[in-house]
């Protein structure tokens, strides 16, 4: 009897290694998947609005109105490589650096043009939604026909 339970020894003493790296996994989990939510949640969104703020800044050009991270208001006169001078009104122009400027303001023709494609989206997306709903109405026209 005791060279059976001998043989059970080495068995029940390997049983807790492989519950520990068990344990090791289960508690690296939960920190894989909270750096996974804080790169959706947090740095990725930051990356992309920042991304699109670059954009903008190397976009800009004479004439453009923008508004400038102290809530100043202005249109561009002219443009340089880090500076851009601001018209703030008929006798005085700032030159900001082009990290200062936060917004620019879309002229009336952009809103226009702006305005006029969500139009079209909106109409497109209504003749879609017709086109779906006439042929729902025969398939049921068709239907009853058949019985």
């Amino acid at each position: 009897m005791d060279g059976i339970n001998m043989s059970f020894i080495p068995l029940l003493q390997a049983a807790p290694s492989a519950s520990s790296s068990g344990a090791l996994f289960s508690g690296v989990v939960p920190f894989i998947l909270i750096i996974v939510i804080f790169y959706f949640f947090l740095i990725r969104p930051q990356n992309k609005k920042q991304k699109e703020t670059e954009k903008m800044l190397k976009a800009l050009k004479k004439g453009d109105k923008v508004i400038t991270i102290g809530g100043i208001h202005g249109v561009v006169s002219s443009v340089k490589e880090n500076t851009i001078i601001v018209k703030v009104d008929d006798n005085c122009k700032i030159e900001f650096n082009r990290t200062a400027i936060s917004t620019v303001e879309m002229s009336d023709e952009e809103k226009a043009k702006l305005a006029e494609a969500e139009a079209a989206k909106k109409a497109e997306k209504e003749a879609a939604k017709a086109a779906k709903a006439e042929k729902k109405a025969k398939k049921a026209e068709k239907s009853s026909d058949e019985e």
